[in-house]
This record gives C-alpha cells, sequence and structure tokens, in this order.
C-alpha cells in the first residue's frame, strides 16, 4: 500500500514509518524539515510541508494523491511561535480529512493522546479531542489510538526527561512522584497502526493503548533508573512549588522556541494521571500491550544511554553560559570602549580604527550571546560565535601576539569560549 505518515521522522512517527517499510509498503512522510530525516530513511519519500499552513483541502489534495492510507502522527504540546495546537491539531486535520475524502484514501488513523476532552481547560487536550471529532464524523474508514505515555529507544521530549531524571546523582527528584503513569512500547504503537492500515482492525475504532496495571510515577523512574545500570537512590518528591516554577521558565523559553517538556501543559497531564482503560484493546487484540519491564528489557542501555542521561540537564546550563559569557563581554567592552580601544593603539592602530573595532567587537557579541537564547537562531549564532572568536585569535596574534600572556587577554578568554560553543553545537538537537 502507499502510506502517508505525518509526523514522520518524529518519536511516534519514525517507528511507524519503519514498521510499515518492514511490512513492505511503500511510504512518504511529511514534515516541517526533512533533511536529517531523508538521510536516516531514504527508502522514503519525504514532503517538506508545515501542516500547520495547509489549512484547505486543495492544499492536501496533491500530497494524499495515490495514498491508500494516511496516518497522522503529527501534534504539538503547547501554542509557540512554530506551533499553532488549533492548527495543527484541528484546522489541518478538517482539511486533510476533506481532502482524504475527495481523493479517495480508504482508512485514516489518527495518533491521539489519552486525555483527550472536548471540554478540558488544557488547549492541548481539548484540540486533540477536537481533531478526533473531524475524523470520526468523516466518511474515512477510520482508527484513533491513544497511546499511554510512550517509551520508545529514541530520547526526545519526555522520554528524555524520564532518563535525565533517573540518572540523577545521590537521590531522583520528581514532581508529583504518586501520580498514575500506564506506558506503552513505541513497537506495540507502530504494530497497532500497521493492523488498522491493513484493515485487521475493526473499523471506526477508538481505543487507547496503554499496559494492563497502571503506577507510580516513582516506579517509573526506579525502573529506568535500574534499566541504566544505576545503583538505587531515594526518589524524593519535589514541593508543588518547583514544579510550577519550573513550567513558568519551560513555557518562557518556549516563547523562544525551545521545546520543553517541562511546560505547563505537560505537567498538567501528568497532574491528571496518564491512564486509560486496557480491556478493549486485550479484547480487540486477544493479548495486552507489554508492560514497562517487558518493554525496557527489549531495548537494554548500554554506555550511550547512562552518557546522555547524566549530561541531559547541562544543556539548558550550557546554552545559558555562553549566552551570559557573551553578553557580558559585549557590555564590558561596551563600558570600558575607551580602555579596549587603548590596547589597540598602543599596538599601532589609530584611535578611530580602534575604537570602531572595540565599538563593532561589542555589539557583535551582544548580538549573538542574544540570538544564542532564541531556538530558531541558535546554530547560526553559534556559528557566528566560532567566526567572531575566529577573528578576535587572528586579529590578536597579528595586531598583539603579547594578549598570549595577559591574562584578561581576547586570546586566553578566546580559546575556552571556542570549546564550549563545540559543545553546544554538539549537544545541539535539530528536532
Amino acid at each position: 500500500m502507499n502510506v502517508l505518515v505525518l509526523g514522520g521522522y518524529g518519536l511516534i512517527g519514525d517507528a511507524i514509518v519503519g514498521r510499515l517499510l518492514r511490512d513492505g509498503h511503500h511510504v512518504a512522510g511529511l514534515g516541517r524539515d526533512v533533511r536529517d530525516a531523508q538521510r536516516r530513511r531514504p527508502a522514503v519519500r519525504w514532503i517538506a510541508a508545515d501542516m500547520s499552513k495547509l489549512l484547505a483541502a486543495e492544499d492536501w489534495l496533491p500530497v494524499v494523491a495515490g495514498m491508500d492510507a494516511v496516518v497522522n502522527a503529527a501534534g504539538a504540546l503547547q501554542d509557540g511561535p512554530r506551533d499553532s495546537l488549533d492548527a495543527i491539531h484541528r484546522g489541518s486535520v478538517a482539511a486533510l480529512v476533506a481532502a482524504c475524502e475527495q481523493a479517495g484514501v480508504h482508512r485514516f488513523v489518527q495518533i491521539s493522546a489519552i486525555g483527550a476532552d472536548l471540554s478540558s481547560p488544557n488547549p492541548f487536550f481539548s484540540t486533540k479531542a477536537q481533531g478526533d471529532k473531524v475524523v470520526t464524523s468523516s466518511s474515512l474508514g477510520w482508527t484513533i489510538l491513544r497511546p499511554g505515555l510512550v517509551i520508545a529507544p529514541a530520547a526526545y521530549g519526555g522520554t528524555a526527561l524520564l532518563r535525565a531524571l533517573a540518572a540523577f546523582p545521590v537521590f531522583v527528584p520528581a514532581v508529583m512522584a504518586r501520580q498514575p503513569i500506564q506506558t506503552v512500547a513505541v513497537t506495540d504503537v507502530a504494530e497497532a497502526v500497521l493492523r488498522a492500515v491493513a484493515g485487521s482492525l475493526p473499523p471506526r475504532l477508538a481505543i487507547d493503548l496503554v499496559e494492563t496495571e497502571a503506577r507510580p510515577l516513582a516506579d517509573v523512574l526506579s525502573a529506568f533508573r535500574a534499566w541504566l545500570g544505576l545503583p538505587q537512590a531515594r526518589i524524593v518528591p519535589m514541593p508543588a512549588i518547583v514544579g510550577r516554577l519550573a513550567a513558568v521558565m519551560a513555557d518562557g523559553l518556549g516563547l523562544l522556541g525551545w521545546r520543553s517538556p517541562l511546560r505547563s501543559a505537560a505537567l498538567a497531564a501528568l497532574a491528571r494521571g496518564v491512564t486509560g482503560n486496557a480491556g478493549p484493546w486485550n479484547d480487540v487484540s486477544g493479548h495486552p500491550l507489554q508492560p514497562l519491564e517487558e518493554t525496557l528489557a527489549a531495548m537494554p542501555a548500554h554506555v550511550q544511554e547512562r552518557w546522555f542521561s547524566r549530561l541531559w540537564l547541562l544543556k539548558p546550563v550550557v546554552f545559558g553560559v555562553l549566552s551570559l559569557f557573551w553578553l557580558i563581554s559585549g557590555i564590558v567592552g561596551l563600558a570600558r570602549q575607551d580602555a579596549a580601544a587603548d590596547i589597540l593603539v598602543s599596538h599601532g592602530l589609530s584611535p578611530a580604527h580602534a575604537l570602531g573595532l572595540v565599538l563593532a567587537g561589542s555589539i557583535a557579541d551582544i548580538v549573538v550571546g542574544a540570538a544564542v537564547l532564541v531556538r530558531p537562531h541558535v546554530r547560526l549564532a553559534l556559528t557566528g560565535m566560532i567566526a567572531i572568536t575566529l577573528a578576535y585569535l587572528g586579529a590578536a596574534t597579528a595586531l598583539a601576539p603579547d594578549l598570549w600572556v595577559d591574562p584578561l587577554g581576547a586570546m586566553v578568554k578566546a580559546v575556552p569560549a571556542l570549546c564550549l560553543v563545540l559543545v553546544a553545537l554538539a549537544i545541539l538537537d535539530e528536532r
């Protein structure tokens, strides 16, 4: 079959694409930036498009032409500079469904969410439910799957946060440690999608995908810590104010384009508990979905998992320190421009040229220091930092080689700055 997967390079979408390919289907994947996905999965026909901008059936018709099935694994957690929940979860789904009806697409699989509810005060859950309603009101052969907490070999978003908290030194911090959680393996979600695409599930089915028994978040974290091969550590419940403060900071970063799993929408989801009804799936499939223990056993952790888990929480620290370093450098340069210019004058530059270089360097420092905090501009800002640092090194070598031994000199400051920039580039997640 020809199958279109929206969000085909995401945590769930990538597993779905892989499972469909292994079963011999022809897969097209759609997403905003497909360059990395094209390299990882060259067998897929990738379509670069922002579905939040495809809000009319006519926009979708060329995309769904010739497709036998469409799988919607796209979604966003919270509104932001690049994300509109209403457009992604409702508007584009309505246009897509209308296009599928016109194009004669046979099957439509919607990846929804546990807790999707039209009356929910949380925009994530209410817009998800609105999209689901559009699907169920259509003439398509639809299936709606509502996964619990998805566990996958890939570490992204909430799955990355679980690893990081589980690997925390000495103790394991947890907000709302007693909230009930039901997990599901991403491989089980992909298998359910495959069955829906193949028509082996009952038609017009909306169903939860969760393990049979719920467990508190504290037990999930303990299971992840054991999976990482780390010694047992006490789960320390964090006061609710800690979660609220983290959510406020994460929401602020969200306005800058960062998709933190600590945003208020995620905490609201945790506060209601990530639980569903496992019974209907057990009845339909004839066997329960694998519990967390089996999910983790099927994806053994190795040294790279421990490295990632221990270092993940340092990522915001690295970018914060980088921003502070460059902002302070620029501000100090502006505040002490005469003194800085005098150093260059003493090495042969004219006062006007020296002052101009100091002002240009200070402004450049402030620009890249601020830009590195804005997610869409991070890579450009980091590249700029490297270029500026190398320019400082080259200028200092040519004009003032004695700055090598000056503890406050440009060259001594430039070397650690360059190293930190290279670390930031190495840990930058493109998604």
